[in-house]
This record gives C-alpha cells, structure tokens and sequence, in this order.
C-alpha cells in the first residue's frame, strides 16, 4: 500500500521535526516546506494527500495558502491549519476559504495524526 503524501508547511524547524518524525512513524510521507514560497513551488509540480499548514509563514500566511488552493488550483486536498494564532478571526477566516480543520499550537503530534487519518478517510 502506498503511503499517503502530506505537505507539511511549517516555517518553525523544531516543531517541523517533531511533527515530520511522528507523521513519519504513523505511516505518512512528509514533505517539509518551510515558507509559503516554497508551499507554492511543490503545488506547482505535484499535490499532495493533505497538507498541513501553520498560518503565520515567511511570504504566504496558511490563509494565502487555503485561498491558493482552493481557487487558483481549484483542489479539494484537506487542509489543516495548525496556529498559535488561534483568535476567533484567523480561525473563522480558515474555515470561510475551505480549511477542513484548525487546530491551535501547541500542537499534540498524536492528535494531528488522528486528524490527518480523519480527514483522509473522508475522501
């Protein structure tokens, strides 16, 4: 069985490790990205299963990013939006562009993973 692919868009290399070995162990290809442009340029060649986003990154917010997804590429990949900016504002903004899911830092690795399955056995 193929292993799912996630882009996980993080631009904090700490949490970025711990959530990539985690995701690793439970089963998933992880994809790093530490910057919007970056997020940009692998949508560009390939998608992902899901992509798990921070929403405060160097040169595209995870919200500039849920934007980009769901109109300029017209996707349904899940996203989860994962913010230590968790107000009211950035999370409703999320959810009104098409994130699936928002989970506020610090983030659980155990708890993403549950997500992630979630949202992949809805598709």
């Amino acid at each position: 069985m193929n292993k799912k692919r996630l882009l996980l868009a993080e631009d904090d290399e700490l949490l970025a490790s711990l959530l990539s070995f985690r995701l690793n162990k439970g089963g998933y290809d992880v994809l790093h990205v530490p910057d919007g442009k970056r997020v940009k340029e692998e949508l560009s060649e390939d998608l992902p299963d899901i992509i798990v986003s921070d929403i405060m990154m160097p040169y595209f917010s995870g919200i500039e990013l849920i934007d980009y997804v769901r109109n300029e590429l017209s996707s349904k990949i899940p996203i989860i939006i994962i913010s230590s900016a968790g107000n009211e504002e950035n999370v409703l903004s999320a959810f009104e562009l098409g994130a699936n899911d928002f989970i506020s830092k610090p983030v659980s690795p155990s708890e993403l993973i549950v997500r992630v399955a979630r949202e992949l056995n809805k598709t």
